[in-house]
Parts: structure tokens; C-alpha cells; sequence
């Protein structure tokens, strides 16, 4: 089973952006825990981070018929992006939503969510724990299909 884990934008100033918010763990650090989680899972994983909308599109779509879910954090696109839920839902693959912060309890603008739309489920507020919980859910969904 392989999984590609997708992190949106400013993910990669973990430590750095509002560590009042976001922790004071640094990017490396989530990278160890995902990868950790995946051998955990026994999944393989590839770990894709942009800030760049477009190239969070072309990593949804370049996982067709390469992967066989996605644990996606499109960060602040989750807000913004039709694009990034288009691409959802035009590969088809099952994905699972994380949120370091929990998101229904922030800004009104955050609680929407596009990206959610196309995922079977979301983990939010449970910082670098949800990805661990993201994974072993798609883990167990993928083992469970027929």
C-alpha cells in the first residue's frame, strides 16, 4: 500500500509561523513522525509539501494509478481551493483531511472546508497525532476493500 501525504502551504514554517498556534516543532520533525506512522501503518509514503496551489493539483493528479490514498493538508487552500477539490475528486482515491489546529474552532473564514468535501474523513486539532490517525484510518479503509 502506498500513501501520498500532501502538506499546503507555510506547513513548511512548522517551529517558525505562530508556534502559539502551530507548535514549536519544525517541519523535519512532522516529516519523522508522518514517515514513523506509515512503517507503523505498514504503508509506504511519499511526502509532497508546496505552497504553490497549481503544484498541489498536479500532485493530486500525478497519484493517479501510483498511490492508492492520499492524506492531504492543504492548509490555507482548504479555505480557497475548488481546484484542489476538483482534483479530489477527479482521481477518485481515497483521502483522508488533517488539520493541525482544530479548524471549527478558529477564524469563520476556516470553517469551511473544499478539500473535506472529497475526503472520507478529517482529523483536526490534534496536532502532529492527527497524521498518525490519518494514516492508520486509510490504512485500515484500504485493507478493508474489497
Amino acid at each position: 500500500m502506498k500513501l501520498l501525504i500532501i502538506n499546503g502551504p507555510n506547513i513548511n514554517l512548522l517551529g517558525l509561523r505562530e508556534p502559539e498556534i502551530y507548535g514549536r516543532q519544525d517541519y523535519r520533525a512532522l516529516e519523522r513522525f508522518i514517515l514513523d506512522a506509515c512503517r507503523e501503518a505498514g504503508a509506504e509514503a511519499e511526502l509532497f509539501q508546496s505552497n504553490h496551489e497549481g503544484a498541489i493539483v498536479d500532485a493530486i493528479q500525478a497519484a493517479y494509478g501510483r498511490f492508492d490514498g492520499i492524506v492531504i493538508n492543504p492548509a490555507a487552500y482548504t479555505h480557497t481551493s475548488i481546484a484542489i477539490l476538483d482534483a479530489l475528486r477527479a482521481v477518485r482515491l481515497p483521502a483522508v483531511e488533517v488539520h493541525l489546529t482544530d479548524i471549527t474552532k478558529r477564524e469563520s473564514f476556516r470553517r469551511i472546508s473544499y478539500a473535506g468535501m472529497a475526503c472520507i474523513k478529517c482529523f483536526a486539532g490534534l496536532g502532529f497525532e492527527g497524521y498518525r490517525q490519518a494514516v492508520l484510518f486509510l490504512a485500515d479503509y484500504l485493507r478493508a476493500r474489497p
